[in-house]
């Protein structure tokens, strides 16, 4: 349109001089579930088929977490990080994934939506708390499906008897870490792309199948496991000199264990993604998330102990680790090496496939905010699909997963699952505390900030404080301090909202928990990884302050958004002279 901020360069430059109003105005602009539900969604078109039940959700949950997280990161969170208390970094991730997934179910049920965490996060926390949200999901599923991608060329290289360095070319003029060029991962990507396109039911047809297959195999290599290997790899390394007993790392070891194997539930995440097309949200969300996480949970700690029984913790292939196990055995077992990589094979494609049909409706909601064009958010008429935005995000990771090797994708995508979960638990509860119009914000966003902060000192302290009597007051004293700040919340600041129909139990004390989880597992990476992590997060501001307010501006000039909730910030309301306004 003539007077769109993009129309042209003095439009532009017209709109980047009201940046200050413009931003004042949008990047706390809040949206409801109503809207979100109605007027938002039809801004795709053709709506998307309710075709799936609870048992597509915990299918597709299982299918989505089992694969990634077994197949590529246990090898290395074990042999680096935890030794074979890896099955209890499982078990901690898990148990924060769980807690996430309680939030994330609220959310889903109360507002059935493709959104996810962006769309949750827009109706609590305004429009740029949902782009930053949303723009890290985009990145860290890119980044994992990528990482996966080439993970399926080297178990479906161990199925076949071929090493995966011959199916990559080596091109020596590239930076180390992105000189490995994988055509197979290219090709998996794209086909997947193009099932996803075609159809959500026949997607999770063919993702049941495949996990089906895939829990077969988990079923043998835990049997397996636990029958040729040995109790004493529990305790003993197979170098003398390396650490030895249960906890080589010690508990640090175990969360940052825990820390980087967080990847593998990013999956439960994608079902929520799913809302939009689910018969009966109420009854199959929460079904379908918690219990997706609990069965996963129990598979991925049986195939840790499995692995770690089987071989010394030191010998533990960290790219391929199970089927690496057997290869080049001479006592007839060699063949199980194949089994294995067949059988991590399905578990990667299921893996990629929800995850790819979750990155796309992320997409395709974002779109409908105009904080990315509105191009991503069209549903094809015919297969009821986000065609645009799954074949953009596919062609998009099938060039990643062309070049970057898997240990510069890991860190990053860990690093920023952690931030939109421990985002979305700060968001139930405020949504739970807070009304718009009705009640005072201070309290629980008060709450909210200073729990944080003390679960980031008790991180702090865990990290740098050496070892003794002052590490272990100063961790006492920091974690009183942050039960007494709850409690006095909890007793002093009302609930101003019940849900409907599902809510996370306890409140607020579940959420509360997967914030400081999530803090402390945040802690637990290293400092390269958060100069990833606020590079992107740099470039996503710059893109949310030189293109995104601008578009959603626009939008609400000519009627495509609403302003319903101006009123909770009020302050900014009018704010922009009127003879901008489009």
């Amino acid at each position: 349109m003539d007077s769109s901020s993009f129309s042209s360069f003095r439009a532009y430059l017209r709109a980047l001089s009201h940046t200050p109003t413009r931003l004042a105005r949008r990047a706390l602009s809040v949206s409801t579930s109503y809207d979100e539900m109605s007027h938002v969604r039809a801004r795709s078109g053709t709506t998307m088929r309710k075709t799936l039940r609870w048992y597509d959700l915990v299918s597709l949950g299982i299918g989505g977490m089992v694969g990634a997280g077994v197949f590529v990161t246990t090898g290395r969170a074990t042999r680096l990080y935890a030794g074979p208390a890896v099955l209890l970094s499982y078990a901690i991730a898990g148990l924060c994934a769980l807690l996430s997934a309680f939030c994330y179910t609220e959310f889903a049920v109360d507002m059935p939506v493709a959104g996810g965490a962006f769309s949750y996060l827009r109706v609590t926390f305004g429009e740029f708390a949902a782009f930053m949200t949303g723009a890290n999901l985009v990145v860290d599923y890119v980044l994992s499906n990528a990482a996966v991608a080439r993970g399926f060329t080297g178990y479906l290289g161990t199925a076949i008897g071929i090493s995966s360095s011959k199916w990559r070319l080596t091109v020596p003029s590239f930076p180390h870490g992105f000189n490995e060029i994988d055509v197979v991962a290219v090709a998996v990507v794209l086909l997947i792309t193009l099932v996803i396109c075609y159809s959500t039911r026949e997607s999770s047809v063919m993702n049941m199948i495949l996990t089906a297959l895939h829990i077969l195999f988990i079923a043998f290599v835990i049997m397996v496991g636990f029958w040729r290997g040995s109790w004493k790899n529990f305790t003993e390394p197979a170098n003398p000199e390396n650490p030895g007993g249960f906890f080589p790392h010690g508990a640090a070891g175990v969360f940052k264990g825990a820390a980087a194997v967080y990847l593998s539930y990013i999956g439960y995440d994608a079902v929520s993604t799913m809302a939009e097309e689910v018969k009966d949200p109420v009854r199959d969300i929460p079904v379908g998330v918690s219990g997706s996480v609990v069965i996963v949970t129990v598979l991925y700690c049986l195939m840790a102990a499995s692995m770690t029984k089987l071989l010394p913790y030191d010998m533990i292939d960290a790219e391929a680790p199970f089927s690496a196990a057997f290869s080049g055995k001479s006592d007839g077992w060699g063949w199980v090496s194949r089994v294995i990589g067949v059988g991590a094979s399905f578990g990667i494609l299921t893996s990629l496939l929800v995850a790819m049909l979750g990155q796309a409706r992320y997409m395709c909601v974002i779109g409908r905010s105009n904080v990315v064009p509105s191009w991503f958010a069209r549903v094809h008429p015919r297969t009821s699909t986000p065609v645009n935005a799954s074949a953009f995000l596919g062609i998009f990771t099938a060039a990643i997963a062309l070049f970057a090797d898997l240990d510069v994708l890991l860190d990053l995508v860990s690093i920023g699952t952690l931030f939109v979960f421990y985002m979305v638990a700060n968001a139930v509860i405020y949504r739970r505390y807070v009304a718009a119009g009705t009640s005072n914000p201070w309290p629980t966003l008060s709450f909210l900030c200073s729990f944080s902060f003390t679960a980031m000192m008790f991180t702090l302290i865990w990290k740098f404080v050496p070892t003794g009597g002052a590490k272990a007051g100063m961790l006492s004293v920091s974690g009183i301090i942050a039960i007494a700040i709850l409690q006095l919340f909890h007793c002093m600041v009302p609930q101003v909202r019940k849900p409907e129909f599902w809510g996370v139990p306890f409140m607020p004390w579940i959420p509360s928990i997967s914030i400081f989880l999530n803090v402390f597992l945040l802690g637990s990476l290293d400092g390269p990884s958060y100069v990833r992590f606020g590079f992107f997060s740099a470039v996503a501001v710059l893109f949310y302050v030189f293109y995104s307010v601008h578009a959603s501006f626009d939008a609400e000039g000519d009627g495509s958004l609403t302003a319903k909730n101006g009123e909770i910030h009020v302050d900014s309301k009018g704010i922009e002279d009127q003879s901008f306004k489009v």
